[in-house]
């Protein structure tokens, strides 16, 4: 597979991270050679920023994942079974989620840099009822809830999440 332009790279990049566990540029430059597709390494990190690839952990490995359309989109072994949206907000929260708090019918939730789509995304697929939207930055999300006590019950919510 030859893959000529900047759009179609970035797609088979993010191809490559949701089937393998890539622990590593190097090893994703590697993978896009299989592929016919050479990369410096400056181009492979502008890639990496732009498609929003974090690094997150998987059992004692840190791996490189990208926030899904419509879903995960962070490496898993074959085979595995698709997780519910609340077993992988459970997950990711537990990963990511630094601190929540609330500001009237609001949370700001703080992630390590580069991560807080990736948690939005994952709140966002959850479904849970108070949450009317979210917006994401690099490190950190603002939570739109119908109320403030929604927003208290959120928090709440999250961070026992985050503890499992």
């Amino acid at each position: 597979m030859i893959v000529a332009t900047r759009t179609g790279r970035q797609q088979r990049i993010a191809q490559i991270i949701a089937s393998q566990m890539i622990r590593s540029q190097t090893q994703l430059a590697q993978q896009l050679a299989l592929d016919g597709v050479e990369v410096t390494q400056a181009t492979l990190s502008r890639d990496l920023v732009e498609l929003g690839a974090v690094k997150v952990r998987r059992g004692r490995d840190l791996v490189y994942a990208v926030p899904g359309e419509g879903g995960d989109a962070a490496p898993r072994a074959g085979g595995d079974d698709i997780e519910a949206p609340t077993d992988r907000l459970r997950r990711v929260a537990a990963e990511l989620l630094v601190t929540a708090v609330t500001a009237t019918n609001q949370v700001v939730v703080r992630t390590p840099p580069g991560a807080a789509s990736f948690l939005a995304s994952a709140i966002d697929h959850a479904g849970l009822p108070s949450v009317l939207g979210t917006i994401a930055g690099d490190d950190t999300i603002l939570i739109i809830t119908e109320s403030k006590s929604a927003a208290t019950r959120l928090v709440r919510t999250l961070l026992e999440l985050a503890q499992h």
